[in-house]
């Protein structure tokens, strides 16, 4: 398993479909996952620090888990099958694995602070190297992550 950050999310025109891009911490590969909207707008209201009046799908995930004291340890992004990401969650003292979509638990991680973790054949099949040309492309890419808002991925 390689440990990623999160670069952020942006919309992927012409399609308008939002996408995640992960980073290896001790490497250079990137790792794009398509997202839903909602999942990209989680992503992005905790990366702003956007706190909703009410707390979010992923916000009450945290919340139960809290009061259930079942930290969440890790989130795994373990399979890529027909172009479908698999994750798991790992909880609480033993390492439950649960079953989650990757920007789920993307999401929840971000909120509780746990690590993202990558199989390394996943990383090998769909990570991607970019080129020092295209450095100033992810150098935009931070641009604009910093102004995009969350209202930006509602459909």
């Amino acid at each position: 398993m390689r440990e990623l950050s999160v670069v952020g999310v942006r919309v992927e025109l012409p399609s308008n479909q939002p996408i995640v891009l992960l980073r290896e911490v001790e490497g250079d590969r990137y790792l794009p996952i398509w997202i839903g909207a909602v999942e990209a707008t989680a992503i992005a209201y905790e990366q702003q620090g956007v706190k909703p009046a009410r707390p979010l799908t992923h916000d009450l995930l945290r919340d139960v888990l809290a009061a259930l004291k079942a930290p969440l340890n890790a989130v795994e992004i373990v399979e890529l099958k027909e172009n479908v990401f698999y994750a798991d969650l790992l909880i609480g003292d033993n390492n439950l694995r649960v079953s989650a979509r990757p920007s789920d638990s993307i999401a929840l991680a971000l909120r509780v602070g746990a690590p993202i973790r990558c199989a390394e054949q996943v990383l090998s099949e769909a990570g991607i190297v970019i080129p020092d040309e295209q450095e100033d492309e992810v150098e935009k890419f931070r641009e604009f992550l910093e102004q995009v808002r969350p209202e930006d991925f509602a459909g």
